[in-house]
Formats: C-alpha cells, structure tokens, sequence
C-alpha cells in the first residue's frame, strides 16, 4: 500500500499544474467499473466536499480520446496497457494496479454448461459466442487471448472461435448495441444473436437480476484469465484534487468498496 501511495505522490509532482477546476475531478473510467465508481465517488464527495464528474466506457476508446487532447483528470482501466501508453507518451503519471477482476462465461437462459464442459459446449458449431471488441474494451482482448489458451487444450480451437465470434461495440468491425438496450448482453440473448458471451465476473449480478435465467460458468484453470485495472492521474490534471482521488480510490475505503462490488482489490489486507 505504501508503494502505491508513493508511486501516485510522484505522479502529482510530475503532472502538469492547472488551475483550480469549480467543477471537481473529471473521472475516464472502464464500463465494468461503472457501479463501484459511481459508490466510490458518493463516498469521496460525501467525506471531502468535491465533485465527481465520471465518464464510462471502453478503456481502449477512453485512452484514445484522452490521447487526442480530451480533458481529464484521473484514468482508471479495466487494464495496465492503456493507461500505459499514456504514461508512456508524457500524458499520464505512472499506472498503478488498484483492482482485478475475471473472465466468466455468461449463458444465454435454458443452456447448460459447467467449468468441465465448457470448452466442448464453445466448440459445438451450433454454440454461437460473442466478446467485446479486442483492442477498444479490453474484456475483448482477454477473451481473445482466452482462445488462445483453448488451443493449447484441443489444437484448432483458437481459429474456430476467432471465426464464429461476434464482437460488440460502437466501433467498425462490430455489432452496434442500440441505446434502447439496458443491458448489452440480455439484449444479445433476446436477440439470439449469441448463447454465450464473455466478460467480467462482476457484472454477474446486474445480469442475474435483468434476467434470471442466465447463469455465469467460471472458466477452467486452464483456461481462466485474470484482468489486471491500472490507475493513472492524468497530465493537466488539477494536481490536488486528482491526486486527492486517485488516493481515496487506493486507500481502505476506496479498496473496501472494490471489494463490495466483486473485485479482488489488493490494497486490503
């Protein structure tokens, strides 16, 4: 925890000075931490009096608006590697690790696997599947190098799966969500579209509770990935009060909140 909370200090002396913002702390998050940080936001402003402006979605899209000039003071992913790449273009202070999280399988009501059977039930032609877009969200990406693992398992797996997944996403190559959908993945399911959809373990709940009869399957050993989200305040940044929440958001209250909403969060004891 120390070494976290020394890493984001230097990530204040090295952010460039900016007047004060009347408006508070403007907040790049992943999709998947939509509900921990709206929680965790609450509770910042509650306690220090500052407001919380959050913008969500996926991390990769998040890191190119940020890249190309649009204002903001704290990035927090659902990966290392886009606030990574600001830090390494000068944009960002350093990128910490502040949460994890899990790929699980999410089944589309009435289908039937368990961790032993789901690499067959994937493989099966009649088994649609879709992911996020790899490289805009990274749930993609971690699905995609999924199948790489599957490969190892049954050889051949990986081109199968690369060929028949839909990808989802506001982005060319992808299958656009309409607005009226509350729910992305219900909607793929009501939709047909897909039987099995890969994302976070976290967003289980929400799912469940739009829609009972889903069920989420976590992968195999062999198969299971682990989504590391990094933490960064950005260039620009009204130094006091982004560092004020990148800390809140490392500190036992922020982690204790992580936690409530699912994520291993590795500052706690």
């Amino acid at each position: 925890m120390i070494r976290y909370l020394s890493v984001l200090c230097a990530a204040l002396v090295t952010a460039s000075s900016a007047a004060a913002d009347t408006a508070g702390v403007h907040l790049h998050a992943a999709g998947s931490l939509r509900a921990a940080m709206a929680d965790i936001a609450k509770a910042y402003s509650d306690t220090y009096g500052t407001h919380v402006e959050a913008v969500f979605g996926g991390s990769g899209g998040l890191k190119d608006r940020l890249s190309q000039g649009e204002s903001g003071d704290v990035f927090a992913s659902a990966d290392m590697g886009n606030p990574q790449a600001l830090t390494e273009a000068g944009k960002a202070g350093p990128t910490v690790l502040f949460a994890r999280n899990h790929l699980c399988a999410f089944l589309r009501p009435g289908l039937k696997a368990t961790p032993a059977t789901l690499l067959a039930t994937m493989l099966n032609p009649s088994t649609k599947i879709g992911t996020s877009t790899p490289k805009n969200d990274p749930a993609g990406d971690y699905a995609w190098a999924m199948f790489q693992k599957a490969d190892l398992q049954r050889p051949g797996s990986r081109a199968i799966l690369e060929a028949k997944a839909l990808k989802i996403g506001n982005v060319p190559g992808s299958l656009a969500v309409p607005p009226s959908a509350t729910n992305a993945v219900v909607w793929l399911f009501q939709e047909k579209r897909v039987d099995i959809f890969f994302s976070y373990c976290t967003g289980g709940p929400a799912l469940t509770k739009e829609s009972p009869g889903i069920t989420a399957v976590s992968l195999p050993p062999t198969l299971a990935m682990e989504a590391n989200y990094g933490l960064t305040v950005l260039a620009g940044a009204n130094k006091d009060q982004a560092g004020q929440f990148a800390l809140y958001i490392l500190s036992p209250a922020g982690q204790k909140i992580m936690a409530q909403h699912g994520f291993d969060a590795p500052s706690l004891p």
